[in-house]
């Protein structure tokens, strides 16, 4: 045996690649990782990997045991089905083994299956149709039920395929289980089917068990087997369990020589069958039935994993035979592991704690890669449109629509997207998803912000009622005690969390007033559940302490898109107070003004951070926040700096082309500290231009409105530097 690490590289090498000793290695892992799924899957109804990895893992045995057939292990997976009984339950043999199924993944799999059969049987075309019947392949809990003179004996699971569990008194509370056949029957009749739940079913019974505290299921498969592999039968019969039949092991005598006839004979003995089976005559109508059955997946009610192809005939059958662990004369054509086609319901818009709108595809629930799937990304209104601002498809962007019937994916833990849409099935009439323009939770305006450089819109639209749109509310209150905003020491996530859930703080105002409510209030602060008189007096001081606060900390506090910590002291150092800062934002929303270019030509805020300012000013909600906040604090004023005798206090200074004496960072950091103001664009309101070389549009626009240009040189000069 190699170590760990070999064993981990053998795992990645093609099965061509292998050589013989790394092959046994190989198989010697497949046949432990095997068993331990097997396990997982058929006897603890919980498992740990998806179908499409156990295939992958199955698939891969069989590859390597096909090049080397010497290294073939006594415990190979190829020589075994499913688990072996639990203890938990008496044990009993099955008189016909019950197998599992080879498995297609593709059409071309299909066809060489029906090729596969024809060359067996020598079959020749001129000899008529090879008829082979279609049928759904139920995702649940294969149940074996012998009948002896038309009453059932005993139920046992498929186990290891030669033993499985005896569930008897749980399968006789399964209305669709008859306990006695109708009509005339063999004197034995073995029905084998599967056990299954409804999804309607599923979503109420994770329901109750989550209402009484108990553990929900992943998916319906789960509940299904969980449920018929009670140790108390009482406990089987308050779920809600189905029971399809489409298959048989030790029969006294057959009432009927095709698949399809026996299959009808157990509708007329008292069984459910799938009624969308049919038989075929050619590889062109298999597919036909896989591919409908595929896209009216989500409508069945109930889970399917694919569609299972059997030879009609029972004396073809019969001559086909086995191989191995599953017949020749049958197959399993897999759906895809992380894809199923599913109904969009409606579309659902979210605001997230940025305030961005993003759109949720309400599905009809389905499993996929093992996870009932109901919601899907749909990442914003052009995707959903599947046209750019230009006009063009854009890559991925679907045109959907409410009712569509659309291919869902989800790969691993990425969240699960729509990857496709049927457009042959679009109903009459549907009419295209008309993205709001407003929040749907607070009403105000939600805009799409434009990029100055490209002229193109972001993608995301955003919700402007920052400080009054309830979804965005606690996470803007944990922003606004933050360390780096208002730092309100004590009162963190959790304290938000619990207050605003209880009403007590709903805005940032909320907080300043909570000691004056607490007094009056007759449940106080203190008598709460991890609260005292000590720790409520602490936080009601430590709130008091911030009431006089820096600018920038009340700038940043706010929350507004694009302006961090250094954005907010820019604005701040630019305004000095918190009156001149606010009355500017109000006035530069006509973006045509002085107080819009003025607001551009601070250094370092763009345009993107411009345009957020005045979206969040402009907004009236927003302003009657701060007007509440501003009435229970006060900003301080932004102390100037000492630049008496300084020849360019007060001044506008702007640097442009490139400086060979010292950095732009450098130069801005000179100038404040001389009590000059920087700003990144000229304006009328410039006082002084600094040019290195290579200086372009500022300087010529400059020198048009009559600005002094001076050189790198004679700014050392002026500064005495």
């Amino acid at each position: 045996m190699t170590d760990t690490a070999a064993v981990s590289a053998f795992e990645k090498l093609d099965v061509e690649a292998l050589t013989s000793e790394q092959a046994e290695t190989e198989l010697e892992r497949l046949a432990n990782a095997i068993a331990k799924h097997d396990k997982l899957y058929h006897q603890d109804d919980a498992p740990a990997i998806s179908d499409a990895d156990y295939d992958a893992l199955r698939r891969r045995n069989t590859a390597i045991e096909a090049r080397f057939p010497d290294l073939v292990r006594d415990d190979s997976p190829s020589r075994n089905v499913g688990a072996a009984p639990s203890e938990a339950f008496s044990k009993i043999e099955h008189k016909v083994p019950m197998l599992s199924l080879d498995n297609a993944f593709n059409d071309e799999d299909v066809q060489d299956f029906v090729g596969r059969v024809r060359r067996f049987l020598k079959f020749d075309p001129l000899m008529g149709a090879l008829a082979v019947t279609a049928e759904p392949k139920i995702d649940g809990l294969s149940l074996s039920l012998r009948y002896e003179a038309g009453a059932l004996v005993y139920a046992a699971t498929r186990g290891d395929g030669t033993t499985g569990e005896n569930v008897t008194a749980n399968a006789k509370t399964i209305s669709d289980i008859p306990q006695k056949l109708s009509g005339d029957a063999p004197d034995v009749v073995e029905i084998r089917g599967e056990v299954y739940m409804a999804h309607a079913d599923f979503q109420v019974l994770n329901q109750r068990m989550e209402a009484n505290g108990g553990k929900v299921f992943a998916n319906p498969r789960n509940a299904a087997a969980g449920s018929l592999r009670q140790l108390k039968s009482e406990i089987t019969a308050s779920r809600p369990l189905k029971f399809f039949a489409y298959a048989w092991g030790d029969m006294s005598a057959l009432p009927a020589d095709t698949q399809m006839g026996m299959v009808e004979q157990m509708k007329v003995w008292g069984f459910q069958i799938n009624p969308l089976m049919k038989r075929c005559e050619t590889v062109e109508e298999l597919l036909a039935v896989y591919h409908g059955i595929e896209e009216d997946r989500a409508t069945l009610g109930y889970d399917i994993d694919g569609v299972v192809y059997k030879v009609d005939r029972l004396d073809l059958q019969q001559r086909l035979g086995f191989v191995s662990r599953s017949p020749r004369w049958a197959i399993a054509h897999k759906f895809p592991a992380e894809k199923a086609y599913t109904i969009l319901n409606e579309i659902d818009i979210q605001v997230g704690r940025t305030g961005a709108l993003t759109p949720v595809a309400k599905l009809e629930p389905v499993t996929v890669g093992g996870v009932v799937v109901s919601n899907a990304t749909l990442h914003n209104e052009d995707y959903i449109k599947g046209i750019g601002q230009d006009g063009e498809p854009i890559r991925g962007g679907k045109d959907l629509r409410p009712g569509d019937t659309v291919q869902v994916q989800r790969a691993g833990d990425v969240i699960p997207q729509i990857v496709d849409v049927d457009l042959s099935k679009r109903k009459e009439g549907a009419e295209p998803f008309e993205f709001p323009s407003v929040c749907p939770r607070c009403g105000s305006h939600a805009v799409r912000e434009e990029n100055p450089k490209t002229g193109r819109l972001d993608a995301v639209r955003r919700c402007t009622g920052a400080l009054i749109c309830p979804a965005q509310a606690t996470e803007r209150l944990k922003h606004f005690v933050s360390r780096n905003a208002f730092d309100i020491e004590g009162f963190g996530d959790k304290q938000v969390d619990a207050f605003f859930a209880d009403g007590l703080v709903k805005t940032a105002a909320d907080i300043f007033t909570l000691e004056e409510r607490d007094k009056q209030s007759l449940t106080k602060l203190r008598n709460r559940e991890g609260w005292g008189t000590v720790s409520a007096k602490n936080l009601f001081e430590a709130i008091n302490a911030k009431r006089n606060i820096d600018l920038h900390r009340l700038i940043f506090g706010l929350g507004i898109r694009h302006v961090g910590e250094g954005n907010a002291k820019l604005l701040a150092r630019a305004y000095g107070s918190w009156q001149a800062f606010y009355d500017a934002m109000v006035k530069a929303h006509d973006k045509n003004g002085e107080a819009w270019e003025d607001l551009n030509a601070i250094d370092g805020i763009g345009h993107i951070v411009a345009e957020a300012l005045t979206e969040f000013f402009a907004e009236e909600h927003n302003r009657e926040q701060l007007d509440a906040l501003l009435a229970q604090i006060s900003p301080k004023q932004v102390e100037q700096i000492d630049s008496s005798g300084s020849p360019v206090a007060g001044k506008t200074v702007v640097f442009t082309g490139a400086l060979e004496r010292m950095t732009r960072d450098e130069a801005k950091a000179m100038a404040e500290r001389l009590g000059a103001k920087v700003s990144g664009s000229v304006s009328k309101k410039t006082d002084l231009l600094v040019a290195g070389p290579g200086a372009g549009s500022k300087l010529k626009k400059a020198q048009g409105l009559q600005i002094e240009v001076i050189t790198e040189d004679v700014w050392f000069d002026l500064v005495g530097a």
